[in-house]
């Protein structure tokens, strides 16, 4: 692999500060370069203060925000800085649009959501139940981990449906559905789509205009940056749907969609971290994480005690969910972690995955980013040989 991982892993400070650590935690959040702390100390070193003030640190938190709209506006695709929206988390803004989406819906109208989503695409949604929507679940394929089309197709009702909630990429299973495709389905039956790209954004380039999706959400600490939630929305919705906020805040958008004063370090942090990955080219981040995934996935097939969901080496992204024979994904997760390899256990808000596969008690799962190396898989994989033996 053609991949300058020596440089790479050079710039993450954690690496080093954590020598016997191997962080394959990361669809949880990522660790962060030299250059996102240093943009978010910095900040507080020079520029702390509220925005529209006539003064030079306000004017340079101005700034700072524009900064930020700008940078995720070109990650995910938009020429229009004022279609990104920042906000507390992911699912904090999805809750936010799902209420004003919800004033604009008649009894009877018709939402659908997947079975692979994490949560924060789900019960947002869901909530309208309340004011008389009704909610379709679209199913996945157990043995494969995709998402099936046909249902999707067939839940799909001209006139009724006004929304399709979808995952860009399984937080579980790593999944990427046939988007495009489920997009196209969606506006043909004349609905809305909101797509849950948090585990999408880190590995895969991201057009949201080529996509033509109404709404993408993602976080930016699973991308290499801090702790903050980012909100893409076409402007005629953003413009047509009715925010929540106090009375003194802008009329105008984005800021009238952006609930109290923002987290101006983390934006500050938001801007390092999208510049860091154009800077490494996510072209090259994508196939370096798709020969260290595959390296994963066959290792991981190999043994016997081991099962894996989940597609096959095409379809995803490499986050990889297991269980071992006669071990608790809990278990097998503390066997790990005393050994330094950070992982998850459990169902990881991804509910309906979890219940689909009939495994209460949910899997352990594994994620890789492109600071990660072939050694620390074999580690891994070494340490699962040993347990799945006993």
């Amino acid at each position: 692999m053609s991949f300058p991982i020596d440089t790479i892993r050079a710039q993450f400070p954690a690496l080093a500060n954590n020598p016997d650590l191997i962080f394959f935690d990361n669809p949880g959040g990522t660790q962060v370069p030299q250059s996102v702390i240093d943009a978010v100390s910095g900040y507080w070193a020079t520029s702390c203060a509220n925005v529209g003030g006539a003064f030079a640190t306000s004017q340079r938190t101005d700034a700072t925000v524009a900064a930020a709209r700008a940078a995720m506006a070109r990650l995910l695709g938009t020429p229009d800085p004022y279609e990104i929206v920042f906000g507390q988390s992911m699912t904090a803004l999805t809750f936010h649009l799902a209420r004003s989406f919800g004033e604009t819906l008649s009894p009877g109208d018709e939402i659908i959501v997947t079975d692979l989503d994490h949560d924060a695409n789900v019960a947002p949604w869901r909530e309208l139940e309340a004011v008389g929507a009704v909610i379709r679940r679209v199913p996945f394929d157990p043995a494969t981990g995709l998402l099936d089309m046909t249902a999707l197709e067939a839940a799909l009702t001209p006139g009724k449906t006004r929304l399709l909630a979808i995952t860009a990429a399984s937080n579980a299973l790593g999944t990427i559905p046939d988007l495009a495709h489920a997009i196209g389905l969606a506006h043909a039956a004349g609905a809305l789509v909101s797509v849950d790209a948090v585990q999408f954004v880190p590995h895969c380039p991201t057009d949201v205009r080529a996509l033509n999706c109404d709404f993408l959400a993602c976080s930016a600490y699973k991308f290499f940056g801090p702790h903050i939630g980012v909100l893409y929305g076409k402007r005629e919705h953003l413009e047509r749907l009715k925010p929540h906020k106090v009375r003194p805040a802008k009329t105008s958008i984005p800021h009238c969609w952006e609930q109290g004063t923002l987290n101006h370090e983390c934006l500050a942090g938001v801007t390092a971290a999208v510049e860091y990955i154009e800077s490494v080219g996510m072209d090259a981040m994508q196939r370096y994480e798709a020969e260290l995934g595959t390296r994963l996935l066959e290792g991981l097939h190999r043994l016997p005690g081991v099962t894996v969901y989940g597609p096959g080496k095409s379809d995803r992204v490499p986050t990889v969910a297991f269980t071992v024979a006669g071990h608790t994904p809990r278990a097998v997760a503390e066997v790990l972690g005393a050994a330094g390899i950070c992982t998850w256990s459990g169902n990881y808000y991804a509910v309906g995955v979890m219940e689909t596969l009939s495994l209460p008690e949910g899997a352990v799962r594994v994620g890789l980013a492109h600071y990660n190396t072939v050694p620390e898989v074999e580690r891994l994989l070494s340490i699962l040989a040993t347990l799945e033996s006993k």
